[in-house]
C-alpha cells in the first residue's frame, strides 16, 4: 500500500493519507493542498506502526 503526504504551500505537513480519496476529500473540505507525495517504504512502515495515517488528520 502507498501512503501520501500532503503539504500546504508552505512547504508544511498538514496530512498522511492512505489513499488517493482521502486526498480528495480533504481537498473538497477546503485543505489547502499545494503538493502531494508518495511516502517511502521506511516512512510508510512508521504510520503502519504507530496506527493509520488518518490519526495524522485532525479532521476526520
Amino acid at each position: 500500500m502507498t501512503f501520501f503526504t500532503c503539504f500546504d504551500y508552505e512547504g508544511n505537513v498538514i496530512a498522511r493519507c492512505q489513499t488517493k480519496q482521502e486526498i480528495e476529500v480533504l481537498k473538497r473540505m477546503g485543505r489547502p493542498i499545494a503538493r502531494v507525495r508518495a511516502m517511502r517504504n521506511e516512512e510508510a512502515i512508521v504510520c503502519s506502526l504507530t496506527g493509520s495515517p488518518a490519526e495524522f488528520n485532525q479532521d476526520y
